[in-house]
């Protein structure tokens, strides 16, 4: 009994210690991360591109990796992992260290990927921590010069005059060209057959030569086209008039709101990156961002700088997620 009533008092006493050591750790590996994000960076920092080299969005990652160095004091090294439409590489991204070191330039095709892979290894919203912005790109809707419709309310009138008998080219099933021409047609009520090409130069050879009526571009794949003659633009896919054509209207000024095809770059990290460090590689991107040459360089592939906080850029993911999702359901996509 006396035993008993002695261990009886020490129970107490063992778990309150207990109870106050979890948070005395807690708060041990918050100040030694608090440390790290201080010294952050120490080493070099890695930019995983999914892509191939000369894409829009290694011009993105490369001319960050050319400017950041000065400000951070480390080499920002960028490293193609490019395969099955960027999950390679991003699933790469999302299973590395969250330590500040690793980071994934991306592109809008990320939250399409969700809905258009029956299963993927890795979250393309969740396993991931919303950095910033860096970039818009636009896309715009163009057509052979052979094609009488020179308005959308004509593509719209030839396309109701001919169900499923004009056609539209894509670089493949799933990609932004791709789900651009699906919610245009979602949204105007017609139907066109779709022609997928295993990338963007035969979808462009075949539009060029008349084979293909319609298909979104890139401005910077479209506008030489376009000033030679050899392709009318129809609409452009941003928010508002570009400055390259500024006589071309938008296809919400075309009726078709909620319509913008806009693709965001943008910066993410690997979840559990320390937020610290987050805040610190965002503020640099912004700064980085105001370089005359860096403008230069991504006006010449139709791009526009831009910036935001991670939690704004977060909420964009998130909502363009949903948006893909629902004209992926609606159309029935699914990627090869």
């Amino acid at each position: 009994m006396i035993l008993h009533r002695m261990f009886g008092s020490l129970a107490p006493a063992r778990l309150s210690f207990a109870s106050l050591a979890r948070p005395l750790a807690g708060a041990a590996l918050a100040l030694a991360s608090l440390s790290a994000s201080a010294a952050w960076p120490e080493r070099p920092i890695t930019f995983i591109v999914p892509y191939t080299p000369a894409t829009g969005i290694d011009l993105v990652a490369r001319q960050l990796a050319a400017h950041l160095p000065k400000s951070l004091g480390q080499t920002v090294v960028v490293e193609n992992v490019a395969g099955a439409s960027g999950n390679i590489g991003s699933e790469r991204a999302a299973r590395a260290q969250p330590d500040g070191y690793t980071f994934m330039v991306q592109v809008n095709t990320l939250v399409m990927n969700r809905s258009l892979y029956k299963s993927l290894p890795y979250d393309p919203v969740n396993d991931f921590d919303a950095v910033g912005l860096t970039s818009w790109g636009t896309l715009l809707l163009v057509a052979n010069p052979s094609q009488a419709p020179n308005t959308v309310a004509e593509v719209v009138a030839a396309a109701k005059a001919a169900p499923g008998k004009l056609n539209y080219g894509t670089p493949g099933v799933g990609t932004p060209h791709h789900l651009s021409m699906a919610l245009f047609l979602q949204q105007t009520g017609t139907d066109m057959m779709q022609v997928p090409y295993k990338g963007t130069a035969g979808a462009v050879t075949d539009i060029l030569g008349g084979r293909i009526n319609y298909m979104f571009l890139p401005v910077h794949v479209a506008l030489p086209q376009i000033k030679a003659g050899k392709l009318k633009v129809i609409a452009t896919g941003s928010a508002k008039r570009l400055p390259q054509l500024p006589d071309v209207p938008t296809l919400a000024e075309a009726g078709l709101k909620g319509g913008d095809v806009d693709m965001w770059y943008g910066v993410l990290a690997p979840k559990g990156t320390p937020p610290a460090i987050i805040e610190r590689m965002n503020r640099e991107i912004a700064a980085v961002l105001k370089a005359p040459d860096l403008a230069t360089a991504f006006e010449a592939q139709g791009m526009v700088p831009a910036t935001s906080t991670p939690a704004q850029f977060r909420d964009l993911i998130g909502k363009d997620a949903q948006r893909w999702a629902d004209v992926v359901k609606k159309s029935n996509i699914t990627a090869e």
